[in-house]
């Protein structure tokens, strides 16, 4: 194997400037000179709209500007749109040099018909802290033009929620400057799943919960047995509700309350009931009066009074957007631990943008570059007549900008600076980050790699560098693969497994069961990737070496309430303006599952620092850290599937494993977690199951929404198996409903997202008017352009003339009217899609070059130092 070529064709950062060079008009190519034809046609995502007043010069604008003018939309919606105030912004349609009155775009209003608590969220494309010129607000207004919620601020993100259903209208306001924008009207967004499990059976001891029955004789006498101060003992100071009360006694009294529930004394049964540590004794004591308790007929139950502890919820910009983090129940992982400063993961990648807000005091100061190469470094480092040397700086994998600065966006799922009131959380953030740079410009060598892998295990390695063990790295993660088997790359790594480092690896992202290496080696951990409803991506690989799997994206599904919530967002940077800027992006391929694990392994290393490869490969295969997401064995044993490995990984179950190997409490598990019936009404499924086989009692479904019914299906004593779930929209008007549905255990609670839409709700879209470019990967000079409109959400294109060559098929808006194709807040396409752009040979004629185009949001940094472009954008033709 002569390289790896990483797997950045899935991310969404993958630029096209890399084939412009120039703006010819003709077409280059190379071979005879005969000629062909291009064709196919362009979809845009249903329910998309673009704002009729944008600011591409070739584009009649359209007034939105007041009330009466207001521009109707669907619901929901995914809108693109462009603001400015007086004579900011590029040039075109409303931008005057002569200063002859046109007052810009200040105001565009909409029109739409909302469900109670249905958020309107406002995405300002151009937003940072660097542009402060740049500000616009949202405001919400009921039928009769009355303000009812506005989002007033300077931030690059404004909500409004609906307080009842009706029709509203919205208005985006233009305070000061010029932007591109998104507003999404979706799905209020529902709580992530909530796990409150007993942790070693947390509880007041000495407090014990007592439930009657409604019509007990207990009940009937309670001047006799239910006296407002005492009972059995025990008394009563808080907590009269009804038929519940919360009853206590002390060490001092217990030998009473056990006469009085004919309890034997702790030293009957040494062996069971009796432990010199006095708090545990009281704790055991208590449970034996609760167990007691339990047996007396007019009880209904009797509990513990459970210590609760609020989740860790960080307070970073946007952490509401990694729907990927609640999947792997990460927050309930974070309540015990963060990860330790002890634990380095190695990324091995494309290096990293150290000044990265969210990346500082993240990294180790022991990072490396390992490219031998100067022109794949493009680095101009070269030490000695070694391009090797010990700045890791991701200076870009792309020659005319465009990079994909993987190593980042890898490295901030990872460890993110969390809880810093900005950006993205990262899954260890306590721990550390060793940038090993080894990919470049067209990917990374073997040997590279290799030497990166030796580096990061403190084996001797060419950098004449060799890591103490407190410095080397305890996990090395590899978004990186490729399909050629070497025995050298299986030698390095069981040389790096054996100094008890752990290997995570990118399944791959070819939508097949193809080896992809290293990930297919023995001794690593190879993740493929699954979507936001734990279903296997469609680019992701599987097969026979798949051991986990992981959220790594989904860009095919439809959008939620933020229009981009199934891609994983972290940290990035852009290179498009010839600057390079700090921001985050989404992205979606198996290198974004391979982190997920990675971080989840840093949590388990921060409890449990003895455990080894060895030890992960064995809770792997047991199954005790993974939600099992396929069909189980005989009596529910988990079993080993070519999609997803031992199963999903879940933060919680593994941080809990690694600290008290054998003893997790059980806890609640429903899958899928989202239900979307769309129009259709076919009932569906839900399967409910618990964590292991530990006791799970007392639960209990309930729902929001009358037009829904959970109905048990197939479900033993505890309530475990499967309930149906079914819609009726009998008597409602036309428009999306949500509810959610709840299911309650002893241990936890689980929310599931529910959507239905009634009526006519997915209308074609129009992305708005598109330029498709025909670019010339050959000679890198020239490109054909043809600029279309949409018709039922088709776009139809043909390029005739063609010459003989490798092509590539791209498509975009131009709104803010700056020539470049694809910013933030812009839509844009690719053959066959953005996260895998595909080289199309003409050599004939071509028919059926068809894809899809759907708006594009890039976030910028909140300490960015320029505005920030996108990071999959192409400059089109014309002059200005």
């Amino acid at each position: 194997m002569t390289n790896f070529s990483f797997w950045m064709r899935n991310c969404i950062s993958f630029c096209l400037l890399f084939y412009l060079l120039g703006c010819g008009g003709d077409g280059g190519g190379s071979g005879d000179n005969m000629t062909h034809s291009v064709s196919g046609t362009i979809l845009a995502a249903n329910n998309s709209v673009i704002d009729s007043d944008v600011n591409d010069i070739l584009v009649p604008p359209e007034s939105n500007d007041t009330f009466a003018v207001a521009q109707g939309l669907p619901n929901p919606v995914i809108l693109g749109g462009y603001i400015n105030a007086n004579y900011s912004g590029d040039e075109g349609n409303f931008y005057d040099p002569n200063d002859a009155g046109v007052l810009g775009d200040l105001k565009d209003f909409f029109s739409v018909t909302l469900t109670t608590n249905q958020s309107i969220t406002l995405y300002i494309a151009d937003f940072s802290d660097s542009q402060p010129d740049i500000n616009v607000d949202l405001y919400l207004y009921d039928e009769n033009k009355d303000l009812v919620e506005s989002s007033i601020g300077a931030d690059s993100t404004e909500t409004v929620d609906a307080p009842a259903a009706g029709d509203y209208f919205i208005e985006v306001r233009a305070v000061s400057g010029a932007s591109n924008y998104i507003f999404t009207v979706g799905q209020p967004i529902t709580s992530a799943t909530v796990l409150d499990p007993r942790l070693n059976d947390e509880f007041a001891p000495g407090h014990v919960i007592v439930a009657f029955h409604e019509n007990s004789e207990t009940m009937k006498q309670t001047s006799k047995s239910l006296s407002p101060t005492s009972f059995q003992g025990m008394t009563n100071t808080v907590l009269k509700h009804g038929s519940t009360r919360l009853y206590q006694f002390t060490p001092e009294n217990r030998q009473q309350v056990f006469q009085a529930l004919k309890i034997a004394p702790s030293e009957t049964n040494r062996a069971l009931y009796q432990t010199s540590d006095k708090e545990e004794q009281f704790k055991l004591d208590t449970l034996r009066v609760i167990e007691a308790l339990n047996r007396n007929p007019d009880v209904r139950y009797a509990e513990p009074n459970f210590i609760r502890h609020p989740f860790f919820v960080p307070d970073d910009t946007h952490y509401a957007k990694q729907w990927h983090y609640p999947l792997i129940n990460l927050p309930q992982a974070w309540d015990i631990t963060p990860g330790s400063s002890n634990v380095i993961v190695a990324v091995i990648d494309t290096g990293i943008l150290s000044e990265h807000p969210d990346i500082q005091g993240q990294l180790v100061t022991d990072g490396y570059d390992f490219i031998s190469i100067e022109s794949i470094a493009m680095d101009g480092d070269e030490i000695d007549g070694s391009e090797i040397d010990d700045d890791p700086e991701d200076e870009g994998d792309e020659m005319q900008g465009g990079s994909s600065f993987h190593g980042t966006h890898v490295s901030g799922t990872i460890a993110a600076a969390t809880n810093n009131a900005m950006g993205v959380a990262g899954i260890a953030f306590q721990s550390k980050i060793m940038p090993l740079r080894a990919l470049g410009v067209g990917g990374g060598l073997s040997s590279d790699i290799m030497e990166a892998m030796l580096y990061a295990a403190g084996l001797d390695n060419d950098s004449g560098t060799t890591l103490t063990p407190n410095q080397r790295a305890d996990i090395i993660n590899m978004s990186l693969g490729g399909g050629s088997i070497s025995q050298a790359e299986q030698d390095i790594i069981d040389l790096v497994r054996a100094e008890d480092v752990i290997i995570i690896a990118a399944a791959g992202n070819e939508g097949s069961d193809a080896s992809s290496y290293p990930a297919a080696y023995d001794g690593v951990v190879s993740v493929s990737a699954v979507g936001p409803e734990k279903e296997l991506a469609p680019y992701s690989n599987y097969g026979s070496t798949i051991d986990v799997t992981a959220p790594g994206g989904d860009f095919s599904k439809d959008i939620n309430s933020d229009g981009y919530g199934d891609g994983v967002l972290s940290t990035s940077g852009d290179d498009s303006s010839g600057t390079t800027q700090n921001g985050y992006s989404y992205a979606q391929g198996t290198s974004m599952s391979s982190p997920h694990m990675a971080g989840v392994v840093a949590l388990m290393k921060s409890v449990y620092p003895e455990m080894t490869p060895d030890k992960l490969d064995v809770f792997i295969s047991q199954g005790v850290i993974t939600q099992d997401i396929s069909e189980n064995g005989p009596d529910g044993e988990t079993v080993r599937n070519d999609n997803f490995g031992y199963g999903l990984i879940d933060a919680y179950k593994a941080v809990l494993e690694a600290a008290n190997p054998g003893q997790i409490p059980s806890f609640l598990i429903v899958n899928p977690l989202t239900l979307n019936f769309g129009n259709s009404s076919e009932d569906k499924t839900l399967t409910v199951s618990k964590s292991n086989d530990n006791p799970l009692t007392d639960i209990d479904v309930t729902d929001d929404a009358g037009w829904l019914t959970i109905t048990a299906d197939a479900v033993d004593g505890e309530g475990l198996g499967t309930y149906t779930v079914a819609v009726d929209r009998n008597g409602l008007p036309d428009g999306p409903y949500y509810g959610t549905i709840t299911f309650e255990s002893s241990q936890n609670s689980v929310d599931i997202s529910v959507t239905m839409y009634q009526g006519i709700v997915a209308v074609a879209g129009d992305s708005g008017f598109h330029y498709v470019l025909l670019i010339d990967v050959d000679t890198n000079l020239s490109f054909y352009q043809e600029e279309i409109s949409a018709a039922n959400g088709l776009y139809t294109y043909r390029f005739d003339s063609v010459a003989q060559g490798n092509y590539i098929v791209f498509a975009g808006t131009d709104s803010d009217n700056d020539f470049y194709l694809g910013d933030s807040g812009e839509s844009s396409g690719a053959y066959i899609s953005m996260d895998q752009p595909t080289i199309i040979r003409v050599d004939k004629n071509l028919s059926g070059i068809d894809f899809n185009t759907s708006f594009n949001l890039n976030l910028p940094t909140e300490l960015s130092t320029d505005t920030v472009k996108s990071e999959s954008c192409v400059r089109r033709m014309g002059t200005r």
